[in-house]
């Protein structure tokens, strides 16, 4: 039975000091959206700051009951889609142009008590005077699918679409959206992290019937897609007995110095390489005790490393490096080090034998994902990276480079790594960049041998090199691989790729959860 409309409804602009319950808002009528598709306050502040006249709210009895946002932007017509943090500014309306032509629908959400009720045809309305009233060419929005999880299985997308145009399948949101005169202009995948959508949303139009283009005098620029381009430089880092601190000082910066020649943003060091620093200690020392005597040397690691990213400007992840914790475990333990002169971490989550055995090692319980100025980044440590469900659930947060630092013995060991983290980049569609050590350590019984071949892999598809290596190493040999990652090929191939991995997964069948939070972490 139909909900009776509301009497006493009133569509008005936002002010400030709505912005709480706005928030209410969302989060009550999205409850299934991940935490990073939603806004925080902060971003409704800065969306209303960048253009009030096109964010409304439904207010009832004093209460907010639903809310609309929206921008002005131009696109580009020959390659309308974009994700939404494209057209938003992620969320800021940075993006926002008073001579553009189009108003973007950003959001549009109505509080589960009052849905049904003619919310959201109030709240388009308003909507659609203001395109009226600036004379702009249409709206367009991005529109979620939520009901398509349930019919995935059977239908593909385009299909699911067709059907609830018919009126054969309901479906919340596309259905509001074609009631209230949209037209479904395409279909596409990641415009935002929506389990219920199958991560796939509709590019939705709807043309101003008064638009008149002889008064519209202001020119606007399209927002086109930026050239998202990464340089990374992955070490091959040569083990070789030291006689003092200032000789593995020499060695560190000689890779931070090739990666900032060749103009890199990444640079990326082995799993453990700071055991080249055994050689420092008594050779008659256990393991368990020497690797806990590099642990104490934590600090001086993390000043040289922290350093060599401010002095070249990089972004360095400085392989990884024995940690003990407050609660006195000892975890290996990967830092991301910033030019700015941040430290963030990423515990190995799974720990080897010989580890566990020799170390003492214990693993952590956390995964993070990096979201820097110039890409969303993860990081496992070698083993980590051969169980597939930690890559997942890190693309399913938006990574879209993986990095591995690794250390192994010998060339079994080494294929173990590297074709699991070919396997990856397959699967997932993303860049994964690997870096070893090689070379001996003679006399030292906690780290003799080492077996590398660093390397950087790709997607196998038409717009990736033919065999899935973007570089890759000599076995053995100390140098450098470097590789330019064109992220915007991810974005196309994840849409368009002779195969769809990500799309086609049946998760009426299977779901890779992770049991706890997985970390956002803002990169500066």
């Amino acid at each position: 039975m139909a909900k009776a409309p509301l009497e006493n409804l009133k569509i008005r602009r936002w002010k400030k000091a709505d912005i709480a319950a706005i928030v209410d808002c969302q989060r009550a009528a999205y409850p299934q959206l991940n935490e990073e598709s939603l806004q925080d306050a902060r971003k409704f502040e800065l969306q209303l700051a960048a253009f009030p006249e096109g964010q409304f709210l439904a207010e009832l009895d004093g209460q907010v009951v639903g809310y609309c946002s929206s921008l002005i932007v131009t696109i580009d017509d020959e390659l309308p889609w974009h994700s939404y943090d494209e057209m938003t500014g992620v969320g800021t309306f940075n993006t926002h142009d008073p001579g553009g032509d189009s108003l973007y629908g950003s959001d549009i959400a109505v509080h589960p008590k009052h849905q049904g009720q003619g919310v959201s045809a109030a709240l388009y309305k308003r909507r659609k005077s203001l395109l009226k009233r600036l004379n702009l060419r249409r709206m367009i929005a991005g529109g979620r699918i939520p009901g398509y999880r349930e019919h995935a299985k059977r239908m593909l997308p385009t299909e699911y679409i067709e059907a609830v145009k018919r009126g054969e399948l309901k479906d919340r949101a596309l259905s509001a959206h074609l009631k209230a005169g949209y037209d479904v202009r395409g279909v596409h995948y990641a415009y935002l992290s929506d389990a219920e959508s199958m991560n796939y949303a509709t590019l939705l139009e709807m043309p101003n019937p008064r638009f008149d283009p002889a008064r519209r005098l202001i020119a606007g620029a399209p927002i086109r897609k930026s050239v998202r381009k990464v340089r990374v430089c992955a070490g091959q880092y040569q083990m070789r007995p030291l006689e003092d601190w200032h000789q593995f000082e020499m060695q560190v910066e000689f890779f931070a110095d090739a990666a900032e020649e060749y103009h890199c943003h990444f640079l990326l060091l082995p799993e453990m390489f700071t055991a080249q620093l055994f050689s420092l200690l008594p050779q008659e020392m256990e393991s368990m005790q020497a690797v806990r005597k590099l642990a104490e040397m934590t600090e001086k690691y993390k000043e040289l490393c922290l350093r060599m990213a401010g002095k070249h400007g990089l972004y360095l992840i400085g392989g990884s490096h024995p940690v003990m914790n407050e609660d006195g475990e000892l975890r290996n333990t990967a830092h991301l080090f910033t030019p700015r002169g941040d430290i963030y971490t990423q515990d190995k989550l799974h720990i080897t034998p010989v580890e566990r055995t020799y170390y003492g090692m214990q693993p952590g319980d956390t995964l993070k994902v990096f979201d820097t100025p110039v890409g969303r980044i993860g990081i496992l440590i070698c083993y980590d990276v051969e169980f597939p469900e930690l890559t997942r659930v890190l693309v399913q947060h938006g990574i879209e480079v993986l990095f591995v630092p690794f250390a192994v013995y010998e060339r079994k060991g080494y294929h173990r790594v590297r074709f699991c983290a070919q396997a990856r980049a397959v699967e997932n569609v993303i860049y994964v960049a690997l870096a070893g050590s090689v070379g001996n350590l003679p006399q030292v019984r906690s780290f003799l041998i080492n077996y590398a071949q660093s390397a950087i892999c790709t997607p196998c598809d038409f717009a990736f090199p033919k065999d899935g290596i973007l570089a890759e190493a000599e076995p053995n040999t100390e140098t450098v691989v470097i590789g330019e990652l064109d992220l915007n090929d991810l974005a196309v191939q994840r849409d368009i790729g002779s195969v769809l991995p990500l799309q086609d997964r049946r998760s009426d069948l299977y779901e890779v959860n992770w049991k706890g939070k997985v970390e956002i972490v803002t990169v500066r």
